[in-house]
Parts: structure tokens; C-alpha cells; sequence
């Protein structure tokens, strides 16, 4: 039976601070990066990432806000961001613990996906001064689609489809990228499967635990465009002991174009 895990759930699951899982059969160093390739890509406190998408603005998933605590600083190309104020959608809902608790003790996190996908994951953070030495991220003004390919950046855990990566590892590790093609797009969310090699991209990848936020772009002429966010995960198998990034699963990312006008009026500052 299929089981459903979030990426929420996943850092509740995990030990305090571990990127991208990679193919088994290709060497790691041809997914690893530079921080000088994608700079607009910033550090949440922790683990978790966003993106820089206006001098001012950085865009993340809603659960990679600290619940219990104010957000001070962000990590933008290598040096701390104050924080002015963060701006959560009205429509996020925080998972409750309920949910977790049941979720580890019968192993069904049914009710869990069905919590997120009604839940809008998405959050904006505004920085206390704008950012100079860093070009902003522009959005991808179109709906991405089934078929399309995305690249997907992060640095939380690490491991390969074969083996997958374990929830006691550290959940942030060195920066990697890979793409993948997208299976299925609705309404808040876009998804992609896993494949494993005989049908995957050179590069395939997929998001691990750490990576939430994290950047889901499409290539538009020269240039890559933010279409998504990390958000969740699809997992087969007991919650708890269940190997996480193995082939065949499935990652579903939140949609911006279907916040596009939340987004707008939010870093313009209009009602």
C-alpha cells in the first residue's frame, strides 16, 4: 500500500540538522555545484530553503517557518539577512501533532496527505535591507505541465535511489542540482516521479529531507524561471521505517503560478 509522507513530517521524524538523491549508477561530483551558480538561493535557519525573488522579498514553503519562534535571519550567497517580517498565506495549515502522533504509531499517513494537499504551503519573507550583490530569481509566469522538465537545487540530505538516505543523517550536506519531468499538475501542486535508470534523465534526482523550500525551475529560452517550491513527498511503506529517497517515488512541489496574484500583492505592497 502507498503511504504518504510531507517533508513537514519528515523534519518532525528526523534528528535535528543533513541534498538532492542522486542515481546510483552516476558518480556524485556531476551533481554537485557551486554556490556561485544559483546565489539567489538562500538558507533558512537550520535546514529548509527559499529563493530571492525581489531585492527585498524571499519566497519558501510555509513549513520551513519557524512555528514557535520570530524569523531574524536568512543566509543569502554566503552571509547572514536580517528580517523585517514574514508573510504566511492565510490558507497554510501547520500540521497537527495529532496527525503525526498517529501517523508513527499505526504507520498510515493517509490523513496526513490529505491535511497538506488542502493546506497552501507557501510563505514571503521580507528582508530589513535589500539585497545588492545578489540578481533576483524572475517567475515562471506560465502553468507548468506534465512532460515538462525542471531543475531542482538543494542541499539537505543526501543518498541514491538504490539505497535511499537514512532520517538520522544530517540534513544539510553540499550543494547539488539534477531535474526531473513532471508527472502531474493541478491547482497548488506539481509532482514528479523518481525513475529509475532505464527510464531516467542523465541526471535525475529527486528532493531529499532538508531541501523543503528549495527551488523547482523551468528553462525558458537562456534563462531558468522559479515555477515551484519543495514541499512533500510520497512514501511506500511503514512512516517509520520506510527507506526514503528510492526509486519509483514521488515529490510534489507547490504551483507559484497558482499564487502569482497572492504574490504580486503581497510584495507590492497592496491589500
Amino acid at each position: 500500500m502507498t503511504r504518504f509522507l510531507s517533508l513537514a513530517l519528515l523534519l518532525a521524524l528526523s534528528s535535528p540538522a543533513s541534498a538532492i538523491v542522486i542515481r546510483h549508477d552516476v558518480d556524485d561530483s556531476k551533481y554537485r555545484i557551486t554556490a556561485s551558480e544559483f546565489p539567489a538561493l538562500v538558507d533558512m535557519p537550520s535546514e529548509g530553503h527559499g529563493v530571492l525573488i525581489a531585492p527585498q522579498w524571499v519566497i519558501t514553503a510555509a513549513h520551513t517557518i519557524p512555528l514557535h519562534s520570530e524569523l531574524k535571519q536568512v543566509g543569502i550567497n554566503g552571509k547572514p539577512r536580517d528580517v523585517e517580517r514574514t508573510v504566511i498565506h492565510a490558507g497554510y495549515k501547520p500540521l497537527p501533532q495529532e496527525l503525526i502522533d498517529h501517523a508513527m504509531a499505526s504507520g498510515e499517513a493517509i490523513l496526513i496527505v490529505v491535511f497538506i494537499s488542502s493546506s497552501d504551503d507557501i510563505a514571503l519573507v521580507k528582508l530589513v535591507e535589500p539585497v545588492t550583490d545578489v540578481v533576483p530569481v524572475a517567475l515562471h509566469e506560465d502553468s507548468v505541465r506534465p512532460g515538462e522538465i525542471v531543475k531542482i537545487i538543494g542541499k539537505g540530505a543526501t543518498g541514491n535511489g538504490a539505497a535511499g538516505y537514512s532520517l538520522g543523517g544530517r540534513n544539510r550536506t553540499e550543494l547539488r542540482r539534477a531535474y526531473n519531468e513532471i508527472t502531474s499538475a493541478y491547482d497548488r501542486w506539481f509532482c514528479y516521479r523518481f525513475d529509475e535508470p532505464s527510464s531516467a534523465l542523465p541526471l535525475e534526482g529527486a528532493l531529499g529531507n532538508g531541501d523543503s523550500g528549495g527551488p523547482a525551475l523551468i528553462q525558458v529560452e537562456d534563462q531558468w524561471l522559479l515555477s515551484g517550491l519543495a514541499s512533500w513527498k510520497v512514501i511506500e511503506g511503514h512512516v517509520v521505517s520506510a527507506k526514503y529517497g528510492r526509486y519509483d517515488q514521488v515529490t510534489c512541489n507547490v504551483r507559484l503560478s497558482h499564487y502569482a496574484d497572492w504574490i504580486e500583492s503581497v510584495v507590492s505592497g497592496q491589500p
